[in-house]
C-alpha cells in the first residue's frame, strides 16, 4: 500500500465487501464518506465498514464508491477485482425505451409547421359608425298624451 493512502477496499469472509480508513484520514469525515457510500461500521471491528446488502450487486456498487472517493481526490487501494481503473466490467447493453424515438419526434414536430394551424386569421379594424353632427336648433321633446298631467 502507498503512503498517504486514505481508504482501502477488500473482500471479508464474515462480512463482505469491507472498506477502511487509514491515519492520514480524520475518522469522522472517513465515516461520513463511507456512511454515504452506502457503507456500515462494523461494531466489533472499529475503523472497519461493510457495504450494505452485499447481494444487491455488491461489486459494482463497491467500485463505484472507490471511483466515487478518487474523484473526490483521496487516494483509495482496492483489490483487483474492485478497483474499476483495473477491473471495469463492460457497460450494460441500453435496453430500448424509446425515449430516443419520442425526443426526436418531439424535435422533428417543433421546427415544423402545424397542419392544424393553416394560415393565421387576419384581423380587420372595428367597424365604427360616423358620429352625427351636432343639430344647430334644440330638440324639442314629444311626450305621449297620458304623461301630459291629467289624472284619471
Amino acid at each position: 500500500m502507498e503512503p498517504g493512502t486514505h481508504f482501502v477496499f477488500g473482500t471479508h469472509t464474515d462480512h463482505g465487501f469491507v472498506a477502511a480508513f487509514t491515519s492520514s484520514m480524520p475518522a469522522h469525515l472517513a465515516a461520513w464518506f463511507l456512511t454515504r457510500e452506502q457503507f456500515e461500521p462494523v461494531l466489533d471491528t472499529p475503523g472497519l465498514f461493510r457495504l450494505t446488502e452485499p447481494e444487491r450487486d455488491g461489486p459494482r456498487r463497491t467500485r463505484q464508491a472507490v471511483h466515487d472517493l478518487r474523484r473526490h481526490g483521496y487516494t483509495v487501494y482496492a483489490d483487483h477485482a474492485l478497483d474499476p481503473a483495473v477491473s471495469s466490467s463492460p457497460p450494460r447493453p441500453a435496453r430500448p425505451n424509446g425515449l430516443m424515438e419520442r425526443r426526436s419526434r418531439l424535435a422533428q414536430a417543433a421546427a415544423g409547421r402545424s397542419p392544424q394551424g393553416g394560415t393565421a386569421p387576419t384581423t380587420a379594424p372595428p367597424t365604427t359608425r360616423p358620429v352625427p353632427p351636432k343639430p344647430t336648433y334644440a330638440p324639442t321633446a314629444h311626450l305621449p298624451a297620458s304623461t301630459t298631467g291629467r289624472r284619471r
